[in-house]
């Protein structure tokens, strides 16, 4: 184990791909709720317990039965009324403050309920007032739970005929993630592993991820990861809608354009008018002094393109935290702020 990482964040990104697979199983195994016809779907969450339902709806936005809305706040949006509502409340601990706000919001307007934690308020809550409740087992950090937040509720809305999906994009990521995890992994050699050295590239770097359509979520994934695990400052923009505004703000501070990164993630499921605007963006940002990278999805399916990018992505920022001599477990900086709130 490498003693700048002493609680093993490197096992959790290389589990990836058997934790989808585990987490897919498991979603065949609970019982299945009766809830009314479902017209529209909101994922309440926050931070890694959030990300999934994120994945999710970006998955799903074709095969998709109904409407899915992630949902980072208190409480809920009004229209999130009525049984043909359905309120997935996802809290890894359980005890999340947002997340117990809108279920009990949920609660309030009549909505049908499904509680995924790992226990704590959450599942407690949920029971007393006699609501669908799935937990799991699951002892790392929240944003390492991705495969489960994903994995688990894409079973539960298949099961519920809310999802349709060709069930071999499952084998078929975890496939393309194992491979992939052969180079990326810490025991490859440098020279023959892309994700550290992209991450020895940005050491000292403001990072920009950027990424079209679906695959924007997997560009906010890394800008968390890169947070969390390096506790370093990035960001993230989606196309087409950074051709529209973002596009036009590569004029000032010129000095900070000198210090700044952005990586382009690319796949084969993008939109082809969308492929064109990565190339001619790209152009753009060379021309305003920034570094420009990419990486590309691997993979045939949808969902297989999505993972291998978002897997790269947890290596990035695994090796940008060793480069910066932080441990990317910890998180500091978000329990202080909880213990100040909690006071």
């Amino acid at each position: 184990m490498n003693s700048k990482d002493p609680e093993n964040m490197l096992a959790y990104i290389d589990a990836l791909p058997d934790d989808l697979e585990k987490a897919w199983a498991l979603g065949q195994a609970y019982d299945l709720p009766k809830f009314p016809e479902i017209h529209k779907i909101c994922i309440a969450g926050m931070g890694g317990s959030a990300i999934g339902g994120d994945m999710l709806a970006g998955f799903l936005a074709q095969g998709g039965k109904v409407p899915i809305i992630s949902w980072r706040n208190y409480g809920l949006p009004d229209w999130t009324a009525g049984e043909d509502t359905l309120v997935i409340c996802s809290s890894h601990s359980g005890n999340t403050e947002e997340t117990l706000s809108a279920f009990d919001q949920a609660l309030k307007n009549g909505c049908s309920i499904l509680a995924f934690s790992t226990g704590g308020k959450l599942e407690k809550r949920a029971g007393e007032a006699g609501k669908a409740c799935w937990t799991f087992e699951h002892h790392g950090q929240p944003r390492t739970a991705i495969p489960f937040t994903f994995g688990i509720l894409l079973a539960f809305l298949q099961r519920a005929g809310l999802a349709v999906f060709d069930f071999s994009e499952i084998s078929e990521s975890a496939s393309v993630m194992r491979s992939q995890r052969e180079i990326l992994t810490a025991s490859s050699p440098v020279q023959q592993n892309p994700a550290r050295r992209l991450g020895g590239q940005l050491l000292g770097r403001n990072v920009l991820i950027l990424a079209a359509g679906e695959n924007e979520v997997i560009a906010r994934r890394w800008k968390g990861q890169i947070a969390e695990l390096a506790k370093a400052w990035a960001s993230f923009e989606g196309l087409p809608e950074m051709n529209h505004n973002a596009l036009a703000g590569l004029e000032s501070p010129e000095s900070l354009f000198e210090k700044t990164s952005a990586i382009f993630l690319r796949a084969k499921m993008d939109h082809p008018r969308n492929q064109i605007r990565i190339e001619h963006s790209m152009q753009q940002f060379l021309i305003a002094g920034m570094a420009v990278d990419t990486v590309q999805a691997v993979g045939n399916s949808r969902m297989a393109q999505m993972w291998s990018l978002l897997q790269f992505g947890d290596y990035v920022a695994y090796y940008l935290a060793l480069d910066y001599g932080v441990d990317p477990t910890p998180i500091e900086a978000l329990n202080a702020l909880k213990r100040k709130l909690a006071s």
